[in-house]
């Protein structure tokens, strides 16, 4: 399909940019699933081939660079399916008294399924993830769940009580398993863990993504739109994109396009970011220094600029219900957090996170990466033995040295340079929810 002639080009380039928007987490998806699945069995934790689960079995070093903001409060299970062919069968162990969540991801990055304490409780499931026209028979209590692409990931987050509890975690990681339904009784089943040469790219997923040339872009995205349509509600988006020539289900060849098409094209990721960078204010609101998204997260229906801003800042966000992660950088004054400063966060005695799990606050620099420091400490949190005020409330301390007459439990060392700060609050409760809870107050103290 040539594209609409009744588009004015400053149509045509808005077309552009918001077909770069809506495709870049499919995009983003794919480059991360290459770079984690192209490898061999039994590699270093965080990558393993299709059909395998990778099992991080203790906390990051405090050098750790392979993903930002890694957490300090769980170890992670992930795994990616490809459903096309018959269904896969996911069993969780019972976890009585413990945080498990195993959020279920489409290639468009959202949410559709989240097994796990706050849903099925603490016994043991068996889930089958199944392409929605697949008729046949599961084992009797195994529960299914339609996918809505037929390539699937999960990153499953059980709770860790410290390196004390890493033994416990990793016996009820050694108990999950995922099969094939052909083979679902044993492990006796091939995986393909064949290398391809032509998808080992020495960057991480996202620099790949930024950097590729809009001609290669919108191939792979065209490719990838084809095998995992676009959701029911997108048919407005993918209505205009085929005025400007992208049709889903068609292969799409810039260099082949008129050049207007062309220009437009290679000109919509850097507008995209723009973009981005221009509403970012109106799409994250911040209280006290801290940005949190509450509507759509993990969830995005037709969000499509917040969709494509939170794969840019963090692939892989969880639904609400099941986390969030407050970010500051700024003091609550406004001013960039300064790593050769003190700083204070404190939460009021009625103002603690209010969680039905846990919560932590996590120090990182401006990268998004922990940083070594003396007393190897990262992160502290409610299950740490932290010190109260003699009012309830609770201050947290952040700086270079151990703030001076106060309890060294209660710091954590900051990065030389600007730093930035995540609190994780597990099963955040309603006042979270609706906003009525607001985050600590960070205030600089030299």
């Amino acid at each position: 399909m040539s594209r609409d002639s009744s588009l004015t080009n400053d149509e045509l380039l808005q077309v552009a940019t918001e077909a770069y928007l809506y495709l870049y987490p499919m995009v983003l998806m794919e480059n991360t699933r290459r770079n984690a699945t192209n490898v061999p069995r039994d590699t270093k934790p965080g990558r393993a081939p299709m059909g395998v689960i990778n099992h991080v079995r203790e906390y990051p070093e405090l050098d750790f660079k392979a993903v930002v903001r890694p957490n300090f409060d769980t170890l992670y299970s992930s795994a990616w399916m490809d459903v096309s062919k018959e269904p896969w069968l996911f069993h969780i162990p019972a976890m009585p008294g413990r945080f498990f969540m195993l959020p279920l991801y489409d290639m468009w990055t959202d949410v559709f399924a989240s097994p796990g304490s706050r849903t099925h409780g603490e016994g043991a499931l068996t889930i089958a993830l199944c392409e929605p026209e697949w008729r046949g028979t599961l084992p009797v209590g195994v529960q299914r769940i339609d996918v809505p692409t037929s390539t699937v990931w999960t990153i499953g987050r059980t709770e860790t009580r410290g390196a004390a509890d890493y033994e416990t975690v990793r016996a009820l990681q050694d108990e999950m398993w995922l099969r094939p339904l052909s083979s679902w009784q044993s492990d006796d089943f091939v995986i393909d863990d064949a290398v391809k040469p032509e998808w080992k790219v020495k960057m991480p997923p996202m620099v790949q993504t930024d950097t590729m040339e809009a001609d290669v872009f919108f191939a792979l995205a065209a490719e990838l739109v084809a095998t995992h349509k676009p959701h029911a509600s997108d048919w407005g988006q993918v209505t205009r994109m085929a005025r400007a020539g992208f049709v889903v289900g068609q292969p799409f060849d810039l260099t082949m396009q008129p050049e207007d098409v062309q220009e437009a094209f290679r000109a919509a990721p850097g507008l995209a970011r723009k973009e981005i960078g221009r509403r970012f204010a109106t799409l994250v609101p911040f209280v006290n220094g801290w940005s949190t998204i509450l509507e759509t997260m993990g969830t995005w229906g037709n969000s499509y600029l917040r969709r494509c801003m939170m794969a840019m800042f963090g692939l892989g966000a969880n639904p609400p219900e099941e986390s969030l992660y407050p970010n500051a950088m700024t003091d609550s004054a406004g001013q960039p957090l300064d790593g050769t400063a003190h700083y204070s966060v404190h939460f009021a005695a009625d103002g603690l996170p209010p969680v039905g799990a846990f919560w932590s606050l996590t120090v990182y620099d401006h990268k998004g990466f922990p940083v070594p420091n003396e007393i190897n400490r990262a992160a502290l949190g409610d299950r740490d033995d932290l010190s109260f005020n003699d009012d309830g409330s609770l201050t947290l301390y952040v700086g270079p040295t151990p703030p001076a007459d106060r309890p060294e439990g209660n710091w954590i060392p900051s990065p030389p340079q600007n730093f930035a700060m995540t609190l994780r609050l597990y099963l955040p409760q309603e006042q979270v929810m609706t906003g009525r809870w607001k985050p600590p107050i960070t205030t600089r103290l030299s």
